[in-house]
């Protein structure tokens, strides 16, 4: 557990298993519930809305200095410093991790959500979906890619279908 500047435990593995574990339900959601108004806002608001709420708490946090990220003895970071030693050192803490993989976390749902939707309005039934969902959950930018491949000649043509002759 890490101390703030005040004094407040800032507890970074229970936070990342809370992260991963809203992002789990959001996935399960996405995956085996009926797909409803009410459950795309769960999943919405829920999970990628908490997650980025949380991310950018943490965010602010860390880089306000109001949180110890987590590395005795380090230099604080340098912000500014996009190079692979910059990112590197902010990921080698434990409040880098978090908030960087919060990140991910709600991007790759957000991005599942949007798979989703997409291929409910293409017609694509929910096992052709699942492999998708579950490659974007896993390796994010891989799903997504795959279902961009995917999903494009069935676009097209709902697309010359709907066009007027």
């Amino acid at each position: 557990m890490l101390r703030s500047r005040y004094g407040k435990v800032m507890n970074w593995p229970w936070l990342f298993g809370v992260t991963n574990l809203v992002a789990v339900i959001g996935w399960a959601l996405l995956l085996f519930a009926p797909r409803r108004p009410g459950t795309y806002s769960v999943i919405l608001f829920g999970g990628v809305g908490l997650l980025c709420l949380t991310y950018a708490v943490l965010l602010v946090l860390l880089v306000g200095g109001l949180v110890d990220p987590g590395a005795a003895g380090t230099r604080p970071f340098d912000y500014s410093d996009y190079s692979i030693g910059g990112i590197r050192a902010l990921f080698g803490t434990d409040a880098g991790v978090v908030v960087g993989w919060t990140h991910y976390l709600a991007f790759d749902l957000f991005v599942g959500l949007w798979i989703s939707r997409d291929a409910d309005n293409k017609g694509f039934g929910r096992l052709v979906q699942a492999p998708f969902l579950l490659l974007t959950f896993l390796a994010g930018p891989l799903g997504l890619i795959l279902w961009l491949f995917v999903r494009e000649r069935r676009a097209r043509a709902l697309a010359r279908a709907k066009t007027p002759k």
